[in-house]
């Protein structure tokens, strides 16, 4: 890994899959990152709705009652490591002192069962976007994916990870860069 290499700091981006993703969980997955140092990456898949699991329902589970049923929310899958853990990608106007992880001025990113049950009553974030597990990456691991022309980069916006449909979110992070998808190759050139 080069000097400049370990100085890339993705937090508060967005992380598309290349065509021809070696790991089939990735499949035009659109990830934000929420950290990225020397340590390593975490981030979450926010394309990807959970089969059958909707907010209500995780709340019923949880016993947290809730002000108004049937909460129109839908869960992600955020990536393939600790499923049984959730996490809420928000923007960054709600916190938790001591425990939201603020990415930048727009995003921060909640793992608490307050955040739930603040949602739960209408007091939660403007903007929220559920997840059960994450993707992670170990030191050098993520930069090496991207130098294998496995993942491009794009700057997030709140349209794109709250607010597009799912099925649009792959488009629509690559047109930020000006991609059409047909025209993308699963190898990397050399120069």
């Amino acid at each position: 890994m080069t000097r400049s290499e370990s100085l890339m700091d993705l937090s508060g981006k967005l992380l598309i899959a290349m065509p021809g993703m070696s790991d089939p969980r990735f499949d035009k997955s659109v990830i934000f990152m929420c950290a990225h140092s020397e340590d390593g990456a975490m981030g979450l898949i926010v394309n990807q709705p959970a089969v059958d699991l909707m907010f209500d329902d995780l709340l019923e589970q949880l016993e947290i009652p809730m002000s108004e049923p049937d909460l129109p929310t839908e869960i992600h899958v955020g990536g393939p490591v600790e499923h049984g853990r959730g996490f809420v990608l928000h923007s960054s106007e709600y916190e938790i002192e001591d425990t939201t992880l603020r990415v930048d001025d727009h995003f921060s990113m909640t793992a608490t069962l307050q955040i739930l049950e603040d949602m739960a009553f209408r007091r939660g974030p403007k903007k929220a976007l559920l997840a059960l597990g994450y993707s992670g990456w170990a030191p050098g691991q993520l930069e090496g994916e991207i130098a294998h022309n496995g993942w491009l980069t794009a700057e997030a916006s709140h349209e794109i990870v709250f607010e597009a449909d799912n099925s649009q979110k792959w488009e629509m992070a690559l047109a930020t860069l000006g991609i059409d998808p047909l025209t993308l190759s699963a190898s990397a050139g050399r120069a």
